[in-house]
């Protein structure tokens, strides 16, 4: 079969900061594990983790749908961006639940939740893109990025005004975060099943002390990318020279990887069959049907979807006037979860 073309570049397209920093290397498993392991510290989040139990039962399908879900926002057409966006928000409107460690109540669609996991995964994706990759983009790149970060919130409850447009920002944005986070037991429990990239990556078929030998390194590179107070809230203590270690024998693999199509294309087939047929023709240079860049109000109002950040005002409006969680007119579908669901 041959690489199926998409119909348009979607929202960032091939001169964009985001196409650049997503289809390197690291984001696959570096930038990817050290988001969702960051993200079990938010005691909301891990309490739908803990409460689901998917992430455990069936970590590679949840792992592989979840990296087809971003590849499909980054990489996907206007129309594919849309629709899977539409089906997050509408999976997510059953993730309501207790948090035993606040006594509060997690909402998967509330706003401030989406945006710990949003800005924790974007930056993560570009922090191991600068440790492991290319290094550092320039100023006017990396203004380009978190602009493009703003726009991908809009394909989720985000109001894009929250997303900080620098590093400073960032760093303001997760200090003042820092006290909601909690290192509970289960949250500890978590970050430590999601390091171990032996059962959330690799197919099961490959030998097992390579299986061994790539969790090893994998797991103390993320860990290398992690501050220090977040290692010990996470139980999840590392030496400097494990460091440094982990960093030098990562580090030429993922740029050896990133010199080779092939490559690339391989050890995506190996670690997320799903995400192929969004990233293979962008690897192949395989331009879209209609070469154009899209803008979302535009693409919605020709797809008739309505904005999540619409769709969660009229949610919130029907629990209200129903005094509970209002059942969402849709059939589950399991295609599409998001890891952190």
């Amino acid at each position: 079969m041959g690489v199926r073309r998409q119909q348009d570049y979607g929202f960032f397209g091939p001169d964009s900061v985001t196409w650049r920093v997503w289809s390197y290397p690291t984001s696959l498993v570096l930038g990817f594990l050290r988001a969702v392991v960051i993200e079990e510290l938010d005691p909301h989040l891990v309490a739908s983790v803990d409460q689901s139990g998917q992430v455990k039962q069936r970590p590679r399908l949840r792992y592989d749908r979840t990296m087809q879900y971003f590849a499909t926002v980054k990489f996907g057409d206007a129309e594919s961006v849309l629709r899977a966006s539409d089906t997050l928000m509408k999976i997510h409107a059953r993730a309501v639940g207790h948090d035993p460690v606040t006594g509060g109540t997690y909402d998967a669609n509330d706003p401030a939740s989406q945006l710990w996991i949003h800005l924790t995964a974007w930056h993560s994706i570009l922090y191991t893109y600068e440790v492991f990759g290319p290094g550092k983009l320039t100023p006017a790149e990396e203004d380009r990025y978190w602009e493009e970060c703003a726009l991908a919130a809009e394909f989720q409850t985000i109001d894009p005004a929250d997303v900080p447009r620098t590093r400073d920002g960032i760093r303001a944005y997760f200090a003042a975060y820092r006290p909601k986070l909690v290192g509970s037991e289960v949250a500890q429990d978590m970050m430590d099943f999601l390091l171990d990239a032996n059962t959330i990556v690799l197919p099961e078929r490959m030998p097992g002390p390579l299986r061994f030998v790539f969790n090893a390194v994998v797991r103390r590179a993320v860990i290398a990318t992690m501050p220090r107070w977040m290692r010990k809230l996470g139980a999840t203590r590392q030496s400097g020279p494990t460091d440094r270690v982990a960093i030098a024998l990562t580090r030429p693999v993922v740029r050896l990887v990133a010199a080779s199509k092939h490559v690339q294309l391989w050890a995506l087939k190996l670690a997320s069959p799903r995400t192929v047929p969004l990233i293979e023709p962008l690897v192949r240079g395989l331009a879209p049907v209609n070469p154009v860049v899209r803008e979302p109000a535009e693409a919605r109002a020709q797809y008739g979807v309505v904005d999540p950040r619409t769709q969660y005002a009229e949610l919130q409006a029907a629990r209200a006037a129903q005094a509970g969680p209002a059942p969402y007119p849709f059939h589950h579908r399991e295609d599409l979860v998001a890891f952190p669901a």
